[in-house]
């Protein structure tokens, strides 16, 4: 009968997390996972697998988690719509402007690392991606529901725009472009979101 494991396996993956965003995937090896969870590396192996297993569980958690953070900041009635997609813009610009570890976003740094050689990040990250661009389609479709951008824009197509935008703005971030300027690409990518002719 095996024994129960004496440890927080979430606890765990919350060190093991900050490991593989801080460091990446290659910068992290199970000894520095051993040696920040304070476990030893056969209970690692045991409890999670090897590094890739271990990075996968972390990843996946990380993407549902980012996925569905949006999905809250992007939900509610139609006419708050727009000022909530304004608000999201706005507060991703605001957190790349706080890293100022420049770690950026784990779900970009596992994709730019390892989707060339792993089919399994390349597709939880696309996945992600996809779904984050369908929550902003959503939340467009209620703004134009409620009379706020221009009923003739594509959703689809202004997501995938809105989204590329707060990609670029991370990238910007890593390499050191201050808050302000950041703050500014922001304000300009919400100013030119195509609002209903009056």
């Amino acid at each position: 009968m095996a024994r129960p494991r004496k440890f927080d396996e979430d606890a765990v993956l919350s060190q093991a997390s900050k490991q593989f965003w801080t460091h990446g995937y290659a910068g992290t090896s199970m000894d520095v996972v051993a040696q920040a969870t304070h476990l030893g590396k056969g209970s690692l192996y045991g409890a999670f697998g090897g590094k890739r297993d271990l990075f996968l569980r972390v990843y996946d958690a990380y993407c549902a988690r980012a996925a569905s953070d949006v999905a809250e900041g992007l939900s509610g009635p139609d006419d708050g719509a727009y000022a909530r997609l304004c608000a999201h813009i706005r507060a991703a610009a605001a957190g790349v402007a706080a890293d100022t570890r420049h770690r950026g976003c784990l779900l970009a740094k596992g994709a730019a690392e390892l989707s060339e050689h792993d089919p399994q990040v390349e597709a939880r990250a696309r996945l992600t991606l996809e779904g984050m661009v369908a929550t902003l389609a959503d939340g467009i479709s209620a703004a134009q529901r409620s009379g706020d951008i221009d009923s003739a824009a594509d959703p689809q197509q202004l997501a995938a725009l809105i989204l590329a935008v707060l990609r670029g703005i991370e990238a910007l971030g890593k390499a050191g472009i201050d808050a302000d300027r950041l703050e500014g690409v922001a304000e300009t990518a919400i100013s030119l979101l195509p609002r209903t002719s009056t």
